[in-house]
């Protein structure tokens, strides 16, 4: 298995390139602001081809560069149906302070634009990603499994410390902990999570540190109800 990934523009969005190994054909996860000349610089790199990209959410740090990169390589961008109208008005995920700071930003949808659903296995170079809906902090965030491998692209629903901000149009806070409650929880101490910001982490160690989870852990079981816990991160 091949991960290689950087932070993109102003918004240090991670940015990833998934493969099997080096010379063979890989997915491109979330390429946000700035990002064309780091992705062509991987692809080079590591003598890949992509077949598609595959987005987290449709938040403009995550989908900023997704049209000129498959534009340039003919492939599909993959993203749910509930953030899809992101893809080509961005200003809709912004709040008004957003709105000013961005005003006048334009995107356009990719020719070919696909739609994830939860549960869906994407078979795409090589790869078998299972899509899980994990909306909170938009209402199409989704993360990406690659289960064998016990790896999870968490976009902006889970990082190191901390999970995605709710206060965005869109976003809910009982919503997001659903989320994490469902889809993360449940996983190995030993997955590995690669988040839209910031460094890797582990279910493992999310669990025992994260004031999230572990409040969630916690609280359930104490009997009580959500966690209240630290400050959120995300665009």
């Amino acid at each position: 298995m091949l991960i290689a990934g950087f932070p993109a523009g102003a918004f240090q969005t991670n940015c990833y390139v998934v493969a099997p190994a080096a010379g063979e054909e890989c997915v491109i996860v979330d390429p946000g602001q700035d990002a064309v000349d780091g992705v062509d610089e991987l692809l080079r790199e590591h003598r890949l081809k992509p077949v598609a990209v595959v987005l987290t959410h449709g938040h403009l740090d995550h989908v900023w560069s997704v049209a000129p990169v498959c534009g340039a390589r003919d492939i599909p961008a993959w993203i749910h149906p509930d953030d899809r109208d992101l893809l080509s008005d961005p200003a809709k995920g912004w709040s008004d302070t957003s709105a000013q700071l961005f005003g006048g930003i334009t995107l356009s949808e990719p020719d070919d634009v696909k739609e994830l659903s939860d549960g869906a296995v994407l078979k795409l170079a090589g790869l078998e990603l299972v899509v899980d809906h994990t909306p909170g902090h938009t209402r199409g965030s989704v993360s990406f499994r690659l289960p064998e491998d016990e790896i999870m692209f968490s976009g902006d629903l889970l990082f190191a410390g901390s999970i995605g901000r709710t206060d965005l149009p869109g976003g809910d806070y009982p919503t997001i902990l659903r989320s994490l409650a469902a889809k993360c929880l449940p996983l190995p101490d030993e997955t590995i999570v690669l988040p839209g910001h910031g460094p890797q982490t582990t279910i493992g160690r999310e669990r025992a540190t994260n004031p999230y989870l572990k409040a969630f852990s916690d609280d359930l079981a104490s009997g009580e109800g959500a966690p209240h816990a630290g400050p959120t991160r995300g665009i």
